[in-house]
């Protein structure tokens, strides 16, 4: 049976806690990560419905796409909303974990499923971000240290390059040291040169996980005084980023697309800026509270702009730049996201029970005049 860490870990492998945007809470946020999971419950923002279900169901984790304590908090009480709900979840042993801006961001995730739902072709990043960054660590140890340094180091979260884990290089050579008189060498004597046959061994690492990799090696190193080196690495180019932008199949009024956006998102309400009848092609996407994004898509020569919601200056903004705007609302633009997340974890757990919430729903409601 899967534990709270194993999903967090797989989780982690899918949307990069380093795509994450750095003002966002992603990760493991609450929760005891040895605990077993059979139940896991997926939804947009941890809300009092969502922990009854939860708490009803016998969930384990909840996957929440927004982060509980966004901001920080000096008191968990039940004098606040957020409290109380974290008070039960605790009580109950549910964890939660939000991937957020990661989850936007990562290859399949939030904008990728809107791309696809609008049938976009050729889609690609909408703002492009460094890749995450690394380190090389490197190590010399004896012939008798050797596996036992590099599992520690893989187990410690190195040397993972995409797909591919427990990569290494290993190269032999030969060590010397020379002990004072307080030494305890492990091999050879104090006060002379030792001449050691010893490997080089180097992994690679999150920047984030140096110092884990660093005291992990040093605990499964044999010498008093291992010799180690951490080198950083230039930032690679990433293949993901923020947003998203591809091509419409072929060119359709703005007015047909805002309905196909109402159909595939199963949005209440669909608001446009922009010429109804114009034609447009080229889409850029980006779930959520996207405002920040209307320079990109301008600048990529999109036609339209997708996103949840904007402020009504953007709305002007739009208009000068002559970029049409469709706004399902923030919830019906990430909510499918969460669906299809619910999906992949329960086919990738076929063992657990994985559902999208039943009881959340769009805060917002339409009053329609008689």
């Amino acid at each position: 049976m899967p534990t709270v860490a194993d999903l967090a870990k797989h989780l982690d492998r899918f949307a990069p806690l380093e795509l994450a945007a750095e003002w966002d809470n992603v990760g493991l946020i609450v929760g005891d990560s040895s605990a077993n999971v059979e139940r896991v419950l997926t939804c947009l923002t941890v809300t009092t419905p969502v922990v009854a279900e939860a708490v009803a169901t016998g969930v384990q984790l909840i996957v929440s796409h927004h982060p509980m304590l966004f901001r920080a908090s000096k008191r968990l009480t039940t004098a606040t909303a957020e409290g109380r709900m974290l008070l039960e979840l605790i009580r109950a042993g549910v964890a939660v974990y939000s991937p957020h801006t990661a989850f936007d961001n990562t290859t399949g995730g939030i904008n990728d499923v809107l791309a696809r739902r609008l049938g976009l072709g050729d889609v690609t990043p909408l703002r492009t971000q460094p890749g995450p960054r690394r380190c090389k660590g490197v190590v010399f140890v004896p012939d008798n240290d050797l596996d036992r340094v590099a599992d520690a180091m893989f187990a410690a979260g190195a040397g993972n390059i995409g797909e591919y884990s427990q990569c290494s290089f290993r190269l032999a050579g030969t060590g010397t040291f020379f002990g004072s008189d307080v030494a305890n060498p492990t091999i050879g004597e104090k006060g002379r040169r030792e001449e050691v046959s010893e490997w080089r061994l180097e992994a690679i690492c999150p920047e984030g996980l140096v110092e884990q990799v660093v005291r992990t090696l040093r605990r499964a190193h044999s010498y008093e005084e291992p010799a180690y080196d951490v080198y950083p690495l230039r930032p690679a180019a990433c293949a993901v980023g923020a947003g998203r932008i591809g091509a419409l199949p072929q060119p359709v009024a703005l007015t047909e697309l805002a309905q196909r956006v109402k159909t595939v998102l199963n949005a209440r309400l669909v608001q446009v800026v922009g010429e109804p009848a114009r034609t447009v092609r080229r889409v850029a996407v980006a779930c959520g509270a996207g405002g920040e994004f209307l320079g990109d898509a301008a600048a990529a020569g999109a036609d339209v702009f997708l996103t949840g919601e904007m402020r009504f200056h953007d709305y002007l903004a739009a208009q000068a730049g002559n970029v049409g705007l469709l706004l399902p609302g923030h919830y019906a633009s990430e909510r499918c996201g969460i669906e299809d997340l619910a999906e992949r974890l329960q086919r990738d757990f076929p063992g657990l029970q994985v559902s999208a919430s039943s009881r959340e729903c769009d805060p917002v409601a339409l009053v329609l005049a008689s």
